[in-house]
């Protein structure tokens, strides 16, 4: 993990960093990463690492939360290249919302392609940082497409907040997923429907999981469901911790 630039801003430090080609953000208030519980945080589709959204919610869970936040771009996002596939998804993507056509299919088509590229990358920076405490994650949209499989294959991960997004391609996946779910669903969401969100939701394995069903569409998701993800992780992984 190379180190690129280092800043700070209200008592948070945040850490510009590169593994390989992959480049991401950790924010903390400790000199050393690996030193607090860590939330592995990934944005939707269309933004990146350091979206105004990403900054402010990994400020509140460091400084809120106590805990340490990491941040990647995902692949063909970002200050990252795209490939001729993630060029032509895009743009069947634009051209069907143009025409007020169903874009789910196509989205989890793309996304699942980035989730197969991003998942081995999240894991090569948990071995980088190599945390002492309990993992969390949290995403949702293009972050929940690459946090199904992440969570499932990954089990230093011990809590998750996910949601916003359709299940039909993630339902076998989800059921080998055990730990506590926060999971966020849109009622009034114009892309995914109902029983798509909730087919995802009912697939979790785990024991606790916990629905926080909010009017509104899909980019409507309430601000204050980040009070809620760090109480979640202060549960899940402080007390674990």
């Amino acid at each position: 993990m190379k180190l690129i630039a280092e800043t700070s801003s209200n008592g948070v430090v945040e850490r510009e960093f590169r593994l390989g080609d992959v480049p991401g953000i950790l924010w903390t208030t400790r000199p050393e990463p690996g030193q607090a519980p860590l939330v592995l945080m990934g944005h939707g589709g269309g933004q990146h690492k350091r979206a105004p959204g990403m900054v402010g919610r990994a400020h509140r869970l460091v400084l809120d939360g106590g805990f340490d936040v990491v941040t990647l771009d995902a692949p063909a996002h970002g200050g990252r290249p795209r490939t001729g596939l993630d060029e032509r998804e895009i743009a069947l993507m634009r051209e069907a919302m143009t025409a007020g056509e169903p874009v789910g299919e196509i989205v989890a088509r793309f996304n699942g392609d980035l989730a197969e590229r991003a998942v081995p990358e999240w894991r090569a920076v948990l071995d980088a940082i190599d945390p002492e405490g309990p993992v969390g994650y949290l995403g949702i949209a293009l972050a929940t497409a690459i946090g199904v499989p992440l969570v499932a294959a990954e089990p230093r991960i011990s809590a998750a907040v996910l949601g916003v997004f359709w299940g039909e391609t993630l339902v076998e996946t989800a059921r080998q997923i055990t730990v506590p779910i926060e999971f966020l669903h849109q009622w009034d969401d114009e892309h995914i429907t109902r029983e798509s969100g909730l087919s995802l939701f009912d697939a979790f394995g785990s024991k606790e999981k916990t629905l926080h069903a909010s009017s509104g569409g899909h980019a409507d998701v309430p601000r204050f469901e980040v009070d809620s993800a760090v109480r979640f992780f202060s549960r899940h992984l402080i007390s674990a911790g």
